[in-house]
């Protein structure tokens, strides 16, 4: 079955970073358009930044200029780089991968931004 395993979650302070990866086994990765959302305490789940099959990326408004996503598609991996971490970052994270109607979600993994 299709697994999509999120690691590198942790507690970090403001302004700290921390790199994010997603392991797919069984999908044709490189075709996927793969995406990182998050869901907050109380509040919907969001989307924080997606690449395309070709590279192409999207980012949430909260997140521009401070997270990066990328994707290694000889390990069937993607990243999100978060730096300049704030409070409001915390959240469980969630890896996406979208083909069409399909979709797969991860487990999450848990990021909390505190002093």
């Amino acid at each position: 079955q299709v697994q999509l395993v999120e690691s590198g979650g942790g507690l970090v302070q403001p302004g700290g970073s921390l790199r994010l990866s997603c392991a797919a086994s069984r999908i044709t990765f490189n075709r996927y358009t793969m995406g990182w959302y998050r869901q907050a305490p109380g509040k919907q789940r969001e989307l924080v930044a997606g690449i395309t099959s070709t590279g192409s990326t999207n980012y949430g408004d909260s997140v521009k200029g401070r997270f990066t996503i990328s994707r290694d598609n000889a390990k069937n991996t993607v990243y999100l780089q978060l730096n300049s971490l704030k409070p409001e970052d915390t959240a469980v994270y969630y890896c996406n991968a979208a083909y069409g109607y399909i979709n797969y979600w991860g487990q999450g993994t848990q990021v909390t931004v505190s002093s």
